[in-house]
């Protein structure tokens, strides 16, 4: 768990605080040393939770289960995040008909699970010559996956030749 630093009781240097006890009672802006004081009269620590106000804002709490929570919540919002993937896909000039379809309904279900994919064209020695021919190859990919997709990289040269990233296009976008 990593966060921020939190300052607690004497960790507090700023002369004067916003002091808020446990049932959320602002009790008004008081020097530091007196609201620790009257925090542990309560049993309680006085901790920042308003860094960025001037006055800082401090609260009577139990640090332990404070810094709990916190450490929840960042979990929580950790497993909540989705992560999205690049899957590949390669094909190639000289690829048949029948492997174009496959690697298209590879394609379609890699985007149907959420991920992004990055289209590679294998390209060998003097294939670069014929551009027509490797457009048409990426614009029948394209046409044979059932997702509409938006294309979110351009198609790039790359190390073994050329390669795009497309992602499922949302119903409530226009492209």
């Amino acid at each position: 768990m990593r966060h921020k630093k939190i300052w607690v009781n004497y960790g507090i240097r700023l002369p004067r605080v916003q002091v808020i006890d446990e049932t959320g009672k602002n009790l008004g802006v008081m020097e530091t040393n007196k609201a620790i004081e009257l925090a542990k009269s309560r049993g309680f620590d006085l901790v920042e939770v308003g860094p960025n106000t001037r006055p800082v804002v401090c609260k009577f709490l139990d640090f332990g289960k404070y810094r709990y929570e916190l450490g929840k919540k960042e979990k929580d919002q950790r497993k909540k995040a989705k992560r999205v993937e690049i899957k590949g896909v390669r094909i190639s000039l000289r690829i048949s008909r029948n492997d174009l379809e496959f690697k298209a309904r590879q394609a379609d279900k890699f985007l149907k699970e959420g991920h992004k994919v990055r289209i590679e064209i294998v390209i060998r020695g003097r294939e670069f010559i014929h551009r027509d021919m490797i457009k048409k190859v990426i614009s029948d990919f394209l046409a044979t996956m059932k997702e509409k997709v938006i294309i979110e990289q351009e198609l790039k040269r790359q190390r073994l030749g050329l390669a795009m990233v497309v992602a499922r296009q949302n119903n409530s976008q226009n492209v």
